[in-house]
């Protein structure tokens, strides 16, 4: 069985160091089994642009967590970014929140299995994952799953 790939959008960066967040031990538990071979992980381009937008010392901590784990970072091509407008245009996402179907397309682009995220919004929907995968599928991609930690971590000795 291959290892699964998963795209780790903006909120887990958050969550890992956020010890009063309801899912910060979920969050931690995912990081640990990416470090265990469990997960192939990959982050963005544009979750550390929203990182860099960050106010304080957050900013800094955030970016270690990504160089700690040694988390590869995926490019935004023009191909995700048509990819994110479109799921603009079929309003899977707001205008306003367009980074959060871009975070969805770099994903779909670049073939990985699960989006991972804290964003119950916009990201971790029902809704989105459904749409995304017809759109994605209309225009030959597969459907990326979208799931929070909670959803995808080992309970063993938790």
């Amino acid at each position: 069985m291959r290892t699964p790939k998963i795209y780790l959008e903006t909120t887990m960066f958050n969550f890992y160091l956020d010890i009063d967040r309801d899912a910060h031990a979920y969050t931690v538990r995912l990081f640990d089994e990416i470090k265990a071979g469990n997960y192939e992980a990959y982050t963005s381009r544009a979750a550390i642009e929203e990182i860099e937008k960050t106010l304080g010392d957050k900013r800094e901590r955030m970016l270690n967590v990504i160089a700690g784990h040694d988390l590869p970072i995926l490019e935004t091509s023009i191909e995700a970014e048509n990819l994110a407008d479109i799921y603009v245009a079929e309003g899977v996402i707001p205008v306003k929140y367009r980074t959060d179907g871009l975070h969805i397309a770099i994903a779909t682009v670049n073939d990985l299995d699960i989006i991972i995220s804290m964003n119950f919004q916009h990201i971790v929907k029902r809704r989105t994952m459904k749409m995304t995968a017809v759109i994605n599928s209309l225009r030959g991609y597969r459907a990326v799953e979208i799931y929070s930690p909670m959803e995808v971590i080992s309970y063993e000795d938790f």
